[in-house]
């Protein structure tokens, strides 16, 4: 609870400075990065040199090196495309498999000619 009793409603609100948060590009973190890799020991010389800290610098590095920062793609050409044609899956064919009380196993699939297997059992029966 406020205790402050003169509270007055603000009408107006202007931010003058946002502090030392800058916005930096991908390129300009790319030459930063690069420069600090150019030489041993100049890390540190290339953070204060860009007023940056020595964190931030092995950040960048480390994202660098990950790539995740360097190749920025701005914007990538899109297309739309219709969906492709729906096709039925083809249907799994499981063979059947009829033993004759002899021992004689024929296998068939879903396509078999009705006449010709009764004559392939007949012949099979025969066979005894």
């Amino acid at each position: 609870m406020d205790i402050r009793t003169d509270s007055h409603p603000i009408s107006r609100l202007e931010i003058i400075d946002t502090g030392r948060r800058w916005r930096w590009s991908e390129s300009e973190k790319v030459r930063i990065v690069e420069e600090g890799l150019s030489a041993p020991r100049l890390a540190s010389a290339t953070a204060r040199r860009h007023g940056i800290s020595n964190q931030l610098l092995l950040a960048w590095r480390k994202g660098y090196r990950e790539g995740r920062i360097g190749d920025d793609p701005g914007f990538v050409p899109a297309r739309i495309v219709p969906d492709p044609p729906k096709t039925k899956p083809e249907p799994v064919c499981h063979p059947i498999e009829i033993v004759s009380p002899n021992g004689w196993h024929v296998l068939v699939n879903r396509n078999f000619d009705e006449q010709m297997l009764g004559r392939v059992l007949r012949l099979l029966e025969g066979l005894r």
